[in-house]
C-alpha cells in the first residue's frame, strides 16, 4: 500500500532523474488574480511563465502544489470529495515534445521502480479532432510506441480531451488522459473512459498547449511558444493504486480519523451521519490549516477567503457536536497536519502557533454566534406568535418556521438546519425544509460561480493594463512603507485590467491628507519615467540586496527581482510595465477596512 509521502518521493525522484528541476509549492492564496479565491490547480501559480515569462529554474520544472476548490463543499463527507488536495505537476515551458512526455508518463505509471501499474490495466484517451484542430495521431502513436495496446487508446471529442480558456479564445490544445482499468466488465459495446460506469478511473492528465484561437469558431493556429502542463491528483491516485474505497482510508487522513475516534463519543463506523461528520472535520481542518498557515496571512472574516475559512471551521464545530468531540482537540488535529505537510510547505511549519491560536479564536467567536442565533430563533418564534395574536378573522397562521428564516439562521449564525428543526420540535413547530433547500441551492450556485467555476485551467489575465496596475502596487507599497514604516506589508492583491485592489496592514483608517500624500507619491514616480528592470538571482543575494519578499518555501533557489530605480525592489514573478511613464496617472478610488488590522485600497490608472 502506497502512502501520500511515498507518492511524492517517487514523483520527485523520477523527474529529477529526467532533468527537471524541483520548484517549491506556491502560496494557496493567489497573487494578483481576480478570478479565484484560492489556488485551484498546480498550473495556477505558473501563469506568467506559461504566457512567456522566463522561469528562474529553467524550462523543465516539477512540484507538488496545495490546492483548494470549494465548488463541491457540500459533497464533502462521501468517499471521494475534498475541498483541499495536492497536485503533482511537471512542465515544459516554451516547447511541446509530446512523444517525450508520453514516454515519461508511461515509464512512471508502469515501471516497477515507480507505480508499477500493469500495462494491461492502463488505458489512455487522446483528442479525436474537429473543425478547429486536427486529430492527435502524434500522441496516439506515441502511446502505442511506448507500449500501450492499440485497443486501449481511445479517440474522444473536445469535451473530453481539449483544454482551453473560458469561451474557447486564447491558448488551447489537446490533452491526453490516463486511466486505470478496474477490471469491471464493459458497460456497453462502446464503453470507454468517457463513460461513468466506473470501469476507468482517471489518474493523470497531460495538456499540450500548442495552439491558440483568436476568435470563437475559427481554426486553431500554432502557438509560437507552446507548453506542456501535467497534473496528477495525489489523493485520488493513491486511492486508485491501493484499491481503497475512500480517500480517508490511508495516510494522514487515517491518522486524523483515528485520533478523532480516540476522543469522540460516537465511533467512526456507527452510521452514515457520524462517518460524514468525521470526514468533514478531517477535510475542513486540513483546508483551514493550509489557509491559516499560508504566508499571506488570511484569517476568518465575513468576505473572500476569510469567509470560506470561517465556514470550514464553523462547519467542523457543528460536526464535532454530532459526534461528541470536544473542539479543544482541533488544535491537536492542526498539529498533525503541520507535522505532515510542513516538510513540503515551510510557511505552515513557521506559522504552527498562529494556526492553532486562530482556530481556537474562531471556535470561541462561533460559540457567541450560536448564542446570538438562539436569540434570533426566539425572535422568529415570537414573531409568529404575534402574527397569530393579530391575525385577521379567518386567517390561519401555522406553527411553521419559513425556509427564508431557517436559511438566515444557517447563513448568518451558523445554525445547521438539524439544530433549527430540533429547537422547533421542542416548541411545537416545524420547518419549511423545501423552502430552506431552495434558498440553500440558490446560495450554493452563487458560491460555485464566485469561487470555483470561472477559472478554467489556470490562465489569468495578462494584458498590459494588468501589468501596469501590478507595477502600481509595487510603487504604492513603497509609498505606504515610507509613510507608515517598514512594518507595512502587502496582505493581498486583486488586479483586473480596470482596477487594482490592494490589502495591507495598518492600525488606523487613512485620513484624506494621507490618501492625497500617497497618490502624489505614486504620480511623482510615474512622472520620473523610471525604467522597471528585472534580474534573476539567488535567494541569498536577493535578501542581501534588500529586496522585499516573504522568505519562505514559496521561492526556489533563484528568484526574479524587479527594481524601480531607488523606489522599489521586490521579489515577484511579473509581468510589469517597462517604464513608470506607462502608468500615465494614478488615482485612489477608496480606502476601507478589509478585516481586523488590514486596510484595503482600490485604485485605477488613467
Amino acid at each position: 500500500m502506497k502512502t501520500d509521502r511515498q507518492m511524492k518521493e517517487l514523483w520527485f525522484k523520477f523527474f529529477e532523474k529526467h532533468g527537471f528541476k524541483k520548484i517549491p509549492g506556491y502560496s494557496i492564496i493567489p497573487e494578483n488574480d481576480p478570478t479565484v479565491l484560492f489556488t485551484t490547480a498546480g498550473m495556477h501559480p505558473l501563469v506568467p511563465y506559461l504566457l512567456g515569462e522566463k522561469h528562474p529554474a529553467g524550462n523543465k520544472i516539477f512540484d507538488v502544489q496545495r490546492c483548494i476548490r470549494t465548488g463541491d463543499i457540500d459533497e464533502v463527507g462521501d468517499d471521494s470529495h475534498l475541498t483541499c488536495f495536492e497536485m503533482l505537476g511537471n512542465w515544459y515551458l516554451g516547447s511541446c515534445p509530446k512523444a517525450e512526455m508520453v514516454a515519461h508518463s508511461f515509464e512512471f505509471l508502469t515501471s516497477k521502480e515507480y507505480l508499477g501499474i500493469p500495462v494491461d490495466r492502463l488505458a489512455v484517451s487522446v483528442f479525436a479532432g474537429d473543425d478547429v484542430a486536427p486529430r492527435d495521431e502524434e500522441t496516439a502513436n506515441a502511446w502505442v510506441n511506448a507500449g500501450v495496446k492499440k485497443e486501449n487508446v481511445f479517440f474522444l471529442p473536445k469535451e473530453n480531451n481539449w483544454w482551453a480558456l473560458g469561451g474557447g479564445v486564447g491558448p488551447c490544445g489537446p490533452d491526453t488522459e490516463m486511466f486505470y482499468d478496474t477490471g469491471k466488465p464493459k458497460c456497453c459495446k462502446d464503453c470507454s473512459p468517457a463513460c461513468d460506469c466506473g470501469k476507468y478511473l482517471e489518474i493523470w492528465n497531460d495538456v499540450f498547449m500548442e495552439f491558440k484561437v483568436d476568435k470563437a469558431g475559427e481554426k486553431a493556429k500554432k502557438l509560437p511558444r507552446p507548453n506542456i502542463d501535467t497534473g496528477m491528483g495525489l489523493e485520488r491516485t493513491v486511492l486508485v493504486l491501493n484499491g481503497s474505497k475512500s480517500v480517508y482510508d490511508s495516510g494522514c487522513f487515517k491518522r486524523v480519523i483515528d485520533f478523532i475516534e480516540s476522543k469522540a463519543e460516537v465511533k467512526y463506523l456507527n452510521d452514515d451521519k457520524s462517518k460524514r461528520s468525521y470526514r468533514i472535520i478531517t477535510d475542513h481542518l486540513r483546508s483551514s490549516t493550509f489557509i491559516l498557515g499560508d504566508a499571506r496571512g488570511v484569517v476568518p472574516s465575513n468576505v473572500g477567503q476569510g469567509y470560506i475559512l470561517r465556514r470550514f471551521i464553523r462547519r467542523s464545530v457543528n460536526c464535532a457536536r454530532n459526534i461528541g468531540l470536544d473542539v479543544k482537540y482541533f488544535a491537536d488535529i492542526a498539529d498533525i497536519y503541520v507535522s505532515e505537510y510542513g516538510q513540503d510547505y515551510e510557511d505552515i511549519k513557521l506559522n504552527r502557533e498562529k494556526v492553532k491560536d486562530e482556530l481556537i479564536k474562531e471556535v470561541e467567536r462561533f460559540s457567541k454566534a450560536l448564542e446570538e442565533g438562539h436569540r434570533e430563533f426566539e425572535k422568529t418564534i415570537k414573531g409568529i406568535e404575534r402574527h397569530k395574536e393579530f391575525a385577521k378573522e379567518g386567517e390561519v397562521v401555522e406553527n411553521i418556521i419559513s425556509g427564508k428564516a431557517a436559511f438566515r439562521l444557517y447563513d448568518t449564525f451558523g445554525f445547521p438546519i438539524e439544530l433549527t428543526k430540533e429547537l422547533a420540535l421542542e416548541r411545537g413547530y416545524s420547518v419549511d425544509e423545501k423552502g430552506f433547500e431552495e434558498k440553500f441551492q440558490e446560495h450554493q450556485e452563487k458560491s460555485r460561480q464566485a469561487s470555483a467555476g470561472q477559472f478554467k485551467g489556470g490562465l489569468a489575465d495578462a494584458s498590459k493594463e494588468s501589468a501596469y496596475l501590478h507595477t502600481a502596487t509595487h510603487i504604492m507599497l513603497a509609498g505606504l512603507r515610507k509613510m507608515f514604516g517598514n512594518d507595512v506589508y502587502q496582505r493581498g492583491s486583486n488586479i483586473t485590467p480596470e482596477r487594482l485592489r490592494f490589502d495591507f496592514n495598518l492600525d488606523h483608517k487613512m485620513t484624506a491628507e494621507e490618501i492625497v500624500t500617497l497618490e502624489n507619491f505614486v504620480n511623482d514616480v510615474i512622472k520620473r519615467e523610471i525604467p522597471v528592470t528585472c534580474e534573476v538571482m539567488s535567494v541569498d543575494k536577493a535578501k542581501a540586496s534588500g529586496a522585499l519578499g516573504i522568505f519562505t518555501s514559496k521561492y526556489g533557489e533563484e528568484v526574479k527581482v524587479y527594481t524601480i530605480g531607488d523606489v522599489s525592489k521586490e521579489i515577484c514573478g511579473g509581468p510589469h510595465a517597462e517604464n513608470t511613464k506607462d502608468l500615465h496617472h494614478f488615482k485612489i478610488l477608496k480606502e476601507e477596512s478589509s478585516s481586523s488590522g488590514i486596510r484595503r485600497i482600490k485604485a485605477i490608472i488613467d
